[in-house]
């Protein structure tokens, strides 16, 4: 009766969520036996370079399967940049960024996806709302954003919560990953690439 009151006061505790402007979720339970899994845990291991990228499949704004193959197959650079969530101020100026310096970055060779776990309506009504040239890739399921390790632990207001991790990767023609940003400058996002 007590261990049964317990896991009900610590499933309460931790299913309260933040506010949703970051897109982040409070940590899960494992539903069986009401087991907590270690709030310790940092994110999982991050793609580190030299790296292949991590095989995938997820449908982008307008429902298309897209795959890891896709990508690499266009023979171009490849940007995936992760962030938090659609129509908020700090994704919207990042997105923006590489709408306005689009020109420049594909005649570099590159080629910009945007990935959050967002859904298809979301990333067709952001994409439609600022003129976006590229692809927006919905991972509801966080199965890419883990995969590259753009998806953990962060804190939000004082409290340790799951939620996307605003990551940029940088791959070569042949899908092996040249650099990471980690510290994205949202306003500059494109800059930092097209000046390291």
């Amino acid at each position: 009766m007590c261990l049964l009151f317990f896991v009900r006061r610590v499933r309460m505790k931790l299913s309260i969520k933040t506010p949703d402007s970051d897109n982040l979720v409070s940590h899960p339970l494992l539903p069986i036996h009401g087991i907590i899994p270690n709030l310790a845990e940092k994110e999982l291991s991050m793609l580190q370079i030299g790296d292949t990228m991590p095989a995938f499949e997820v449908l982008d704004q307008d429902g298309n399967t897209v795959t890891s193959k896709d990508l690499i197959k266009t023979g171009k650079k490849t940007i995936v940049y992760f962030y938090p969530k659609d129509n908020t101020s700090g994704c919207t100026a990042e997105a923006c960024s590489f709408r306005d310096n689009y020109a420049a970055l594909t005649a570099q060779g590159y080629n910009v996806v945007g990935v959050s776990k967002d859904s298809v309506k979301s990333h067709t009504g952001f994409q439609a709302r600022h003129g976006l040239p590229f692809r927006l890739l919905s991972d509801t399921s966080t199965e890419m954003l883990q995969a590259f390790g753009a998806w953990g632990e962060k804190k939000m207001y004082g409290k340790t919560v799951l939620g996307t991790l605003r990551r940029t990767f940088i791959f070569n023609e042949a899908g092996t990953l040249e650099r990471i940003i980690e510290k994205v400058d949202t306003k500059n996002a494109a800059a930092q690439i097209l000046e390291p």
